[in-house]
């Protein structure tokens, strides 16, 4: 009871302390806040072995944890470019492959049954292996760490499924307009032929092999090359011991370059867009190049960043969003890179309709900031907010370890963070002022834009020349998904065979009066879970709207395709289609039967005969189709005029792949011949079959099904 008592007391001097202090304060800005406190951190011990191996060790009894990692020199921007994505595939494959003793399945419950963790990744300029384990089983786990790190076995099932995984990032790469946005304005600044800008492609990944992956092991796993950091619970004399033991001997190999690559080569300052016509918003970055984080101008940048995209309370928030309102979210400043150049990077994301105006307020915030000194409130409260924040990026002697490891890697002195705060301390007005003027260069910026271009306030030649960028993901072999090239054929016999299947169908001036059509259609698919059957109802309003709803067992789901917007429809609610499912559907809608006919007679669509093949017992023709940006080809009984097959190419969540159709029954509808049975394959394997239940030709169809609710 007493010392309650004494707590109390204790509690109500403070209150009353406080409220004396307040009583006396007439405006919050008299309130002083007192010097922060000296902060320090244990540095961690350094050891380099006679094999060039570094070691750091940080002891930390918090916790009977400890931690370790291997940082490797050897990334992405170290893959020749026929091989991009390599490095992903490597970071994947090397953990999930296992050992040459253990698969990774096995690897899995070992680790498991010990609420282990041992990873693998790699990144654009290195590789790493981890560990996290109780201290009790670091005897048992090490040796895993260790034979991972020596001796992979990279096996093939699990190559395999990270190639798939990297492929369905390709196919997927261009649903979001800010990643899109992020990843081109890159590209401008580096070059997209730059060892920075790897981009994996169908191509690139399907020429990684097993033998590839083990070279770029072989290659760059060396002693030499190699940074080892544990932190945690242990003895560093006790740990150093065993790491000699395990490390000691290993014998050095090839050095890897510790320079980065010098191949950066920007675009031509100027305007350039994507065009995304799915989308509300514009998403927006101007860009150059940056500098290195060892420029002897870093703390002033650090502070000019903050004052001008530092959150709420930087410039370029307050005035594009909070003052104008032109920007749901902008910021950036002069970036910087360890060994190469960052990038200066203002982004912004503002609705369609106001797109020329907020690029041209960011610009005239950026110029106001090398004309304009900035307040002494404004230098104060960057320089209060960058230390606070720094404090942060220290407060676990894991973290210390971790910004040691990468000074290490990079070359950088011991000290560079605890320069940190006593550098941003020392910047001035004056020092602020200069780098605006130093590092930024208006004159030099790129400004790429990706939106809705028919939706701008402006056109975007209002700011200059305005150059497209191509962002269509090519297919294997380096074609772009769009390039359709007339196939070296017989037109003529290419011709008379389209004009078999049109009268078998029912003739031009038939085919030519179809303006909708309502269809229901049974379909089964093979999934990994084994086969799914499902009914789809579709309503088509030629030429370029689509609604097709999807029963399914585990639930309904609508798909609307129209040019003012496509979006899904699912029990969680409605959303706006992806742009790439959006591009599939929209060119799959294209290589329908009835669209073919409808539009044979257009010039931009040719026919050729390439040759024959046998189907049952007809010997078929082949030819092929382009048109309209695509290319298939259709299997014709030279008799009747009946399409017996077609092929084309799709793209899959596995990547890109040949679609076979075959029809197996034709039946009337509405006065036309159209397939009722056919089965599907993709890539040679059977994907499903479906019987045409009904078929309505020229239905009345309300225009506002296609338009989003």
């Amino acid at each position: 009871m007493r010392q309650q008592a004494l707590k109390l007391n204790l509690i109500a001097a403070a209150l009353l302390a406080a409220t004396s202090l307040f009583a006396q304060v007439k405006d919050y800005r008299d309130i002083k806040t007192p010097p922060m406190k000296p902060f320090t951190q244990a540095s961690p011990k350094r050891i380099e072995l006679a094999n060039g191996m570094v070691i750091f060790l940080m002891e930390d009894h918090e916790l009977p944890i400890i931690r370790g990692s291997a940082t490797i020199r050897g990334g992405e921007r170290d893959v020749p470019a026929n091989l991009a994505g390599l490095a992903e595939i490597y970071g994947d494959a090397w953990r999930t492959g296992g050992t040459e003793k253990q698969t990774g399945d096995q690897l899995d419950d070992f680790l498991e049954s010990r609420a282990a963790h041992l990873e693998t990744g790699a990144d654009d300029d290195s590789s790493s292996v981890s560990m996290n384990v109780m201290k009790g089983d670091f005897d048992t786990v090490f040796p895993l760490f260790i034979d991972l790190l020596q001796h992979p076995a990279f096996r093939q099932d699990k190559i395999d499924l990270a190639k798939t995984q990297t492929k369905t990032g390709i196919s997927r790469r261009n649903d979001d307009a800010s990643d899109i946005a992020e990843r081109e304005a890159d590209k401008l600044v580096y070059g997209a032929n730059s060892s920075y800008e790897h981009q994996p492609e169908y191509a690139t990944v399907d020429a990684i092999t097993r033998e590839s992956l083990l070279a770029f092991h072989d290659r760059f796993v060396h002693p030499n090359n190699i940074i080892l950091g544990f932190s945690g619970d242990f003895d560093s004399a006790a740990m150093e011991k065993k790491l000699r033991a395990a490390f000691g001997s290993w014998k050095k190999g090839p050095q890897a370059p510790k320079s980065a690559p010098a191949d950066i080569h920007p675009a031509p300052p100027g305007v350039y867009t994507v065009s995304k016509d799915d989308v509300t918003q514009s998403n927006v970055y101007l860009v150059h190049l940056g500098v290195r984080s060892d420029n002897p101008n870093y703390y002033a940048i650090k502070v000019f960043n903050e004052i001008l995209g530092g959150g709420f309370s930087g410039r370029l928030m307050n005035e594009i969003r909070t003052a104008r309102g032109l920007a749901y979210g902008v910021g950036g400043g002069i970036g910087s890179s360890m060994d190469h150049p960052g990038i200066f990077s203002i982004s912004l994301g503002t609705k369609s309709a106001s797109t020329v105006e907020a690029i041209n307020a960011t610009k005239n915030v950026i110029t106001a900031l090398q004309t304009t000194p900035v307040t002494a409130e404004e230098l104060a409260a960057a320089k209060d907010i960058l230390i606070n924040r720094f404090i942060f990026t220290r407060d676990s002697r894991a973290k210390v370890l971790s910004q040691r490891v990468m000074l290490e890697f990079y070359g950088y002195p011991a000290d560079w963070y605890d320069r940190y705060v006593p550098g941003v301390q020392k910047v001035t007005v004056a020092d602020v002022q200069r780098v605006a003027k130093q590092y930024v260069h208006p004159n030099e910026l790129s400004t790429l834009v990706v939106g809705n271009e028919k939706d701008y306030d402006k056109p975007l030649s209002t700011l200059g020349k305005v150059t497209p960028v191509d962002i269509t993901i090519p297919e294997p072999g380096g074609t772009k998904q769009e390039t359709a090239k007339p196939a070296a054929g017989d037109a003529a016999e290419g011709r008379a065979l389209i004009e078999k299947v049109r009268a078998f169908v029912g003739g031009k001036e038939k085919v030519a009066a179809v303006k909708s059509t309502h269809g229901v259609l049974s379909l089964t698919v093979n999934t990994p879970q084994g086969e799914m059957a499902m009914e789809i109802e579709s309503t088509t309003l030629y030429p370029d709207r689509e609604r097709s709803t999807m029963h399914m067992p585990m639930g309904e789901m609508t798909m609307v395709m129209a040019p003012e917007g496509s979006f899904v429809i699912t029990p969680m609610g409605t959303q706006d289609m992806p742009g790439a499912q959006k591009e599939n559907i929209r060119r799959d809608l294209k290589l329908e039967l009835l669209p073919v006919l409808m539009n044979m007679d257009q010039p931009d669509y040719k026919f050729a005969a390439i040759g024959s093949e046998k189907i049952g017992d007809i010997n078929a023709k082949i030819i092929e189709i382009t048109g309209a940006g695509s290319t298939l080809k259709w299997w014709i009984d030279p008799a009747t005029g009946r399409l017996l097959r077609k092929q084309s190419r799709a793209q899959t969540p596995q990547g890109p792949a040949d679609v076979v159709t075959d029809y197996a029954e034709w039946k009337p509808f509405g006065g036309l011949m159209l397939p009722s049975k056919f089965v599907t394959t993709r890539n040679g394997e059977k994907f499903g079959n479906g019987e045409l239940k009904a078929m309505e030709i020229n239905p009345a169809v309300d225009a506002s099904m296609f338009v989003k609710k």
